[in-house]
């Protein structure tokens, strides 16, 4: 059997022969909290910066510093053994295939609209475009290992995400979420994220406690990730979605309390479909927010967080 996508994410943090970008130092700002309780039958999270912190504070396709990048685009030719069916051009392997990947995700984001204001581009189609185009010079990859060609891409897409951001938990995250599920909530995420977003989250939770287990803490049914969805944040696609699913179950948005940490995509769009609002204002390197937003009741939360576990207090 093919390893899963979630299994392949355990199996590389195993392997010591990888260098791995470290986790970012999270960088609390000078905040209150400010909290009230808020009884609620459901909590929505975003993922990346609030409950996993990565640099920049939000999953990227490309590193801001091109080093970084190309360092990645080596990793990922030597790692899948993709040299030998590489167009053998003057330059290093990485010019190429960051040619090949710039390609790829130009068209991709031209193609992906349908009439979405906020489309999403699925990373492992980057991947799988170009893994065809190395299938013209003869290029092979292990299937009883990998699975099918979208779950070889997958797979990539994973491992070269992982090479250009490191992530980590937010203190108390596996403490909070583990809390919420063990009190009987419904507990889902609402988040810009990729196909390895969810398996991401298992990885960093796990860091936490070791006992972790993404599918209690998250069911499947509520888990509203944007590559999904095709439609990425503050889009009403995803937010209608959220309703949708959460009113299948009998919960209106009302009875929600979504938590985020930048004010146009995450608490903004929650308040106009309904939700009640947290945001989470302990990391510079994500929280999003400016004075004159806070002040407009359209992005004014319900209530601040400085640490995750404060949480549990506002539900009660």
């Amino acid at each position: 059997m093919p390893l899963t996508l979630e299994q392949y994410v355990e199996r590389l943090d195993d392997r010591t022969d990888l260098p791995w970008p470290v986790a970012p130092k999270i960088d609390a700002p000078k905040a209150k909290p400010h909290l009230a309780q808020i009884p609620v039958r459901a909590v929505m999270w975003t993922v990346y910066g609030t409950l996993v912190a990565v640099p920049q504070g939000e999953l990227l396709f490309e590193h801001p510093q091109d080093f970084v990048t190309d360092a990645a685009l080596d990793k990922v030719i030597k790692e899948f053994k993709m040299w030998n069916s590489m167009s053998r051009k003057p330059g290093a392997p990485s010019a190429y295939m960051r040619e090949l990947f710039t390609r790829a995700l130009t068209t991709l984001r031209m193609t992906a609209g349908g009439g979405e204001k906020f489309p999403e581009v699925r990373t492992e189609l980057v991947w799988e475009d170009i893994v065809k185009k190395l299938f013209q010079k003869e290029y092979q990859f292990d299937a009883a290992m990998y699975g099918s060609l979208n779950e070889y891409a997958k797979k990539i897409a994973y491992f070269y995400h992982a090479s250009i951001q490191g992530a980590g938990p937010y203190p108390g995250a596996a403490e909070v979420v583990g809390a919420i599920a063990r009190g009987g909530r419904a507990q889902g995420l609402l988040a810009d994220g990729q196909c390895f977003t969810a398996g991401q989250l298992q990885r960093c939770l796990k860091q936490q406690d070791p006992e972790f287990e993404l599918n209690t803490c998250f069911p499947a049914g509520l888990r509203l990730i944007s590559a999904e969805r095709k439609a990425k944040k503050p889009s009403d696609t995803l937010f209608k979605a959220a309703v949708q699913v959460l009113g299948d179950k009998g919960i209106r948005p009302g009875e929600v309390l979504h938590v985020g940490s930048n004010l146009a995509r995450d608490i903004g769009p929650a308040k106009k479909h309904g939700f009640r609002t947290a945001l989470f204002a302990g990391d510079k390197n994500s929280l999003v927010a400016t004075p004159d937003q806070l002040k407009d009741p359209a992005f004014r939360p319900d209530v601040l967080l400085t640490e995750l576990p404060q949480v549990l207090e506002v539900i009660g």
